[in-house]
């Protein structure tokens, strides 16, 4: 790694923590073991196309909370790193599609979100530099014709309107032999895309309409157990315990029941590993909408009570997800506390990978936010990660907590969670 690229990485205060270290240090130890474990992973189940991992680092244990298949936020990865992007899109689209070079990307329907707009720029600028013809496809109605915007950055986007002619989707004068969703579909899957022929990817049924995060952390919880047991660690300490309810309505506290009696069971789960491995912290739980993304429908509770005593505010805050969408089923998460700090304000890691390789990632900051509450709200800001490579090998050094080193155990982690996708898409696609 040059003194450039680590002179970019952010202090993090979790530097000088044993236990954390000690978890690093077994995860390099089998450097070897886990990706040759990973390779067979790929080899059996390909993982999805592009991915980010939101991870939360609490010294005593590092693990995933989120896991998002149409990634945005490329404009906050590292400049300096952009050739890894370009090098995993050019290896990973030419193994799913072989000679495929034209590729219609499907946005989602923001107008006025600049920030959209520029990671939208930002992945379009990393597929044409791998080689690829790349236009924007926009399923907005009201759009009639190409629209340019010119953003803050001094990036031009042209969004165009998506034409479908039998079963093939374009935009005018340019015939995709690829679909990329970056759209979630949280709304359900438009008419314009059911039966074309053109390959998409992600699957549109990994999309929020259909997707639940409690099915991806039940895939993951399989595979932290694999993981746990290749390299003789405890699951728990790169796994949140979750719980899962239906038939959810905050507004009529309706499934309260449900909600009240798991978060219970869950946080004397909770406490016993805390007084396990001498954690005097206080448990704490996340509820969060089992569908959607963008941080809405999220809030932090410590006692089960909390959930009888809800005030308006927060019912309505827990009633709808993006777009508007009623939120009737709920994933209840082992809450992970953030020890990283960055210029005064709470951090946490957000890893990004295309196919199996990570390509970069950044921290996301709050400093209206404690350690234990969401940080992905109004407020907060991005700090670019700086890798010195992919991820998937440690640089060697004496000290685990060198900083190429952490970011390996990062990229681990991140890669553990892209396996619980892989089996995720698998299963969609064998429905």
């Amino acid at each position: 790694m040059t003194s450039h690229a680590l002179f970019q990485v952010p202090h993090l205060l979790t530097a000088s923590n044993e236990p954390l270290r000690e978890l690093e240090k077994r995860i390099l130890e089998h450097q070897v073991k886990i990706e040759a474990w990973l390779r067979q992973q790929w080899r059996m189940m390909p993982p999805p196309l592009y991915s980010s991992v939101d991870l939360r680092n609490a010294s005593f244990k590092l693990t995933p909370i989120d896991t998002n298949l149409f990634s945005a936020g490329f404009n906050n990865l590292n400049a300096d790193f952009m050739p890894l992007a370009i090098q995993a899109a050019q290896a990973e689209f030419e193994h799913i599609m072989p000679g495929c070079l034209r590729i219609l990307i499907i946005p989602e329907n923001h107008t006025r979100n600049l920030l959209y707009f520029e990671s939208l720029a930002t992945l379009q600028d990393i597929l044409q530099k791998a080689g690829f013809s790349v236009r924007i496809g926009s399923l907005q109605e009201a759009l009639v014709a190409e629209q340019e915007i010119n953003l803050p950055s001094g990036k031009t986007l042209i969004l165009a309107p998506v034409q479908r002619i039998g079963n093939r989707i374009g935009v005018k004068d340019f015939d995709a032999c690829f679909i990329l969703l970056n759209n979630d579909l949280s709304s359900g899957v438009p008419e314009i895309l059911n039966d074309i022929e053109q390959p998409i990817f992600p699957p549109p049924a990994l999309g929020w309409s259909t997707r639940l995060k409690s099915n991806h952390f039940h895939h993951y919880n399989a595979v932290a157990s694999e993981f746990a047991k290749l390299i003789n660690i405890d699951p728990w300490l790169i796994n949140p315990m979750y719980r899962q309810c239906d038939h959810v309505n905050f507004l009529k506290r309706e499934g309260e029941e449900c909600l009240i009696a798991h978060a219970d069971e869950l946080l004397k789960a909770i406490q016993a590993k805390y007084q396990e491995y001498g954690i005097t912290q206080k448990p704490f739980l996340v509820i969060k909408a089992d569908a959607g993304t963008y941080g809405m429908g999220v809030m932090s509770i410590y006692s089960a009570d909390e959930l009888r005593q809800l005030n308006r505010k927060r019912r309505t805050h827990m009633s709808t997800a993006k777009g508007n969408r009623p939120i009737t089923q709920v994933l209840i998460q082992e809450g992970v506390y953030t020890v990283e700090t960055w210029q005064g304000a709470v951090a946490e890691p957000v890893v990004y990978m295309i196919g199996r390789y990570v390509v970069g990632g950044f921290y996301r900051l709050h400093a209206e936010r404690s350690s234990s509450e969401n940080l992905n709200s109004p407020g907060m800001q991005f700090a670019p990660l700086a890798f010195a490579t992919n991820c998937n090998s440690p640089e060697k050094c004496a000290e685990p907590d060198h900083c190429t080193n952490r970011f390996y155990a990062y990229g681990v982690i991140a890669r553990l969670a892209l396996v619980a996708a892989a089996r995720e898409q698998h299963e969609v696609k064998n429905k």
